[in-house]
């Protein structure tokens, strides 16, 4: 996954990568190597205890960098001011709960912590602790505090811990902070990050469901996820509580993001309607199968010897889109659908768009020229997107990631 950088007066974008002193630290060697490759200019600023896990050899190897945790070292450049002041972006992965604490406070002993003070460009955090830590009324006040000021922080992931343990805590992958941080840096620098959706629960589904023959055997369709996985990580660079409904899917877990797996219609609409309950916005990029089995075979289907096909009785699945859009439990929420089209005898692709907006009931519509297999499983997508209201905004072929901010900026818009 390549993030393209973002120009900048010396061509290549400041990234100070703050490291803290847990276990998660050897990881961010791999957040650094990602944006080393996609010509980011990056400062590795560790803390003291962060050098206890990962050598200053090896982040100044990397990043190309002398690298230092004091504000005594090279005095005269001022290092505690300058290094926050020119940076277009600062992220600390992994952030511990004592580098939570000095940051929500204002502490500054050491040249991270002066560094956080001093930057006035986006500042994503990644913490990594156990779970009691990361639980404790203490850390999340300080996230609170944190949030309200306008830095990112990204909820952790859940799973292995140090040693045995197992929970909520862990540093999520790499690659996917990486991609966070691409889409701030991709929407502008400024004070703080634009976190227009800091404060709402958003619900996205992706994939494509699959609805079962017999043991081994399924109706499905071409959903890669991607667009909805898209959708998900760029919620969560907009300050966004996201959970994600993923149908049979194989992408690693957007940072910051609850994900809830299913695999049939039924499921999904379960999946989707619970979370619903408690959304601001409902992005339903999925591909629910319309159709499942009338009977589910309990063996596999035999083939017959005299080389006949067997019959299969299909009934229709529940239409999620437009039961979430006519009840909406939420007042003033949005509604957003994905219409996949071809175009046919009866209308063109924007024909029959218009016509399912107004079918389903739904505020916005992407809409999708799928003729000769486009756009699935692809990593750029083109789209319309209709309004409720009869506007259309073209969105020219671009990255999955483009699209999925342009529909946040009218669900935004929508919401606020």
């Amino acid at each position: 996954m390549t993030t393209p950088a973002v120009p900048t007066e010396s061509g290549r974008p400041r990234v100070v990568l703050g490291v803290s002193g847990g276990i998660a630290a050897y990881k961010a060697c791999e957040v650094l190597r990602r944006f080393t490759e996609s010509a980011h200019d990056v400062t590795v600023v560790p803390t003291a205890a962060a050098l206890e896990f990962v050598g200053a050899p090896t982040w100044a190897a990397l990043s190309g960098h002398p690298v230092s945790t004091e504000v005594w070292d090279e005095v005269h450049q001022v290092p505690h001011v300058r290094i926050g002041q020119e940076a277009d972006l600062v992220v600390v992965a992994p952030a511990t709960a004592d580098l939570l604490a000095k940051a929500a406070h204002g502490l500054a002993d050491d040249l991270l912590t002066n560094t956080l003070l001093t930057a006035r460009c986006p500042v994503v955090m990644a913490p990594a602790m156990h779970t009691e830590m990361w639980e404790h009324p203490a850390t999340q006040h300080n996230v609170a505090t944190l949030r309200e000021r306008g830095v990112l922080v990204i909820d952790p992931a859940e799973g292995r811990l140090t040693g045995a343990d197992t929970g909520r805590g862990r540093l999520p992958d790499p690659a996917e902070i990486f991609a966070v941080c691409g889409d701030v840096l991709a929407r502008g620098a400024g004070d703080g990050v634009r976190l227009d959706l800091a404060g709402r629960h958003v619900v996205v589904s992706a994939g494509g469901t699959r609805e079962r023959l017999d043991p081994v055997r399924y109706l499905g369709n071409r959903s890669s996820g991607r667009q909805g996985y898209a959708l998900a990580r760029a919620a969560v660079a907009r300050g966004a509580e996201v959970t994600l409904v993923s149908a049979n899917v194989a992408l690693p877990d957007p940072a910051g993001v609850k994900v809830v797996r299913v695999e049939s219609t039924a499921d999904m609409r379960d999946a989707v309607v619970a979370a619903a309950s408690s959304a601001d916005a409902v992005v339903m990029a999925a591909a629910p199968a319309d159709f499942r089995p009338v009977n589910l075979s309990a063996v596999k289907i035999k083939k017959d010897l005299d080389g006949s096909a067997p019959s299969i009785e299909l009934e229709q699945n529940p239409d999620i889109l437009a039961e979430i859009a006519a009840d909406r439990t939420r007042p003033g929420s949005v509604v957003v659908g994905f219409a996949a089209e071809t175009g046919d005898d009866t209308g063109s692709v924007l024909d029959l768009a218009r016509a399912k907006l107004a079918r389903k009931g739904c505020d916005l519509l992407v809409v999708n020229d799928v003729s000769e297999g486009k756009v699935f499983g692809q990593e750029h997508n083109e789209a319309v997107i209709l309004g409720s209201d009869g506007s259309a905004l073209d969105v020219p072929r671009a990255t999955k990631s483009v699209l999925a901010h342009r529909i946040w900026d009218r669900v935004a818009a929508r919401l606020g």
